[in-house]
């Protein structure tokens, strides 16, 4: 699904070291994937290359697509962004509007729109508030509508930026159960090491924009080391052997996951 080598990119006049330094990062289909570091990693920066918001030199290949100016459109609908301020994706008077909005966009029919937006706000649980504003909504319900109105795209990679920020711990378990209903490959950049550990198989760390780890989850999470010589750690008393994760949807005949089946690879 992603197969990055040697992902390069300096901010315009930013000076000093890329934000990105030859990231090499390959994720399967199916997998669910946690990407961790400090701030300033890169993590954001990478994030915005799979769906060319930014393009940056070496190789990158996404969804099956090579990334670059001819292929925009169809990336952009095969890539579903979830912003961490679910502001800056909801817009429209009502959630139906912004759901629809996506697949309009797309020159489907009224009919198939109507099925699209009753498909993605049914998946996270929405349905209920589709003649609402957005602006009425709790910052967990809105989170779920950004979401929404990224599925109704039928995207194949899901990347969510920080999904579990600013929630309270009754959101941040309904968004759990929400994601881990999804058949899709997810990406996710997040701070919150336990929300990771309950979702996704497989960890990788950024820092100074390059991989410095990837393994399985609970193996990363584990490797208390690794994890404070890059500013990370789980909250105290956190008990990691605890954990149990999210059971998910069977993968599809396509969407088998391929990824590590263990150990740590630090770099």
């Amino acid at each position: 699904m992603i197969h990055a080598r040697g992902l390069t990119y300096r901010y315009p006049g930013g000076g000093g070291q890329p934000a990105l330094h030859g990231v090499d990062l390959h994720v399967g289909h199916g997998e669910r994937v946690a990407l961790l570091g400090p701030n300033g990693a890169g993590k954001t920066t990478f994030m915005l290359h799979l769906n060319a918001l930014l393009t940056g030199s070496g190789e990158l290949e996404v969804a099956g697509l090579a990334v670059g100016p001819k292929t925009v459109h169809e990336l952009r609908s095969r890539v579903g962004l979830v912003f961490q301020d679910p502001d800056d994706q909801l817009f429209m008077p009502t959630v139906a509007e912004d759901v629809a909005f996506g697949p309009l966009n797309q020159g489907l029919d009224r009919a198939a729109v109507r099925a699209r937006v009753a498909e993605a706000l049914g998946a996270v649980r929405m349905d209920h508030v589709a003649d609402r504003a957005p602006h009425q909504l709790s910052m967990g319900e809105r989170r779920r509508v950004a979401i929404a109105t990224v599925l109704a795209m039928h995207p194949l990679l899901l990347v969510l930026d920080e999904p579990s920020a600013n929630l309270d711990p009754r959101a941040r378990r309904e968004l759990l159960d929400v994601l881990a209903g999804i058949d899709r490959t997810l990406l996710v950049t997040t701070h919150d090491l336990p929300f990771a550990a309950e979702l996704c198989e497989r960890a990788v760390i950024l820092a100074g924009g390059r991989v410095v780890g990837d393994g399985r989850c609970e193996d990363v999470l584990a490797d208390a080391a690794l994890l404070a010589a890059h500013d990370l750690e789980l909250p105290a008393g956190f008990d990691l052997g605890a954990v149990r994760r999210r059971p998910r949807p069977a993968p599809g005949p396509s969407a088998a996951a391929a990824g590590p089946t263990g150990g740590t690879t630090i770099r």
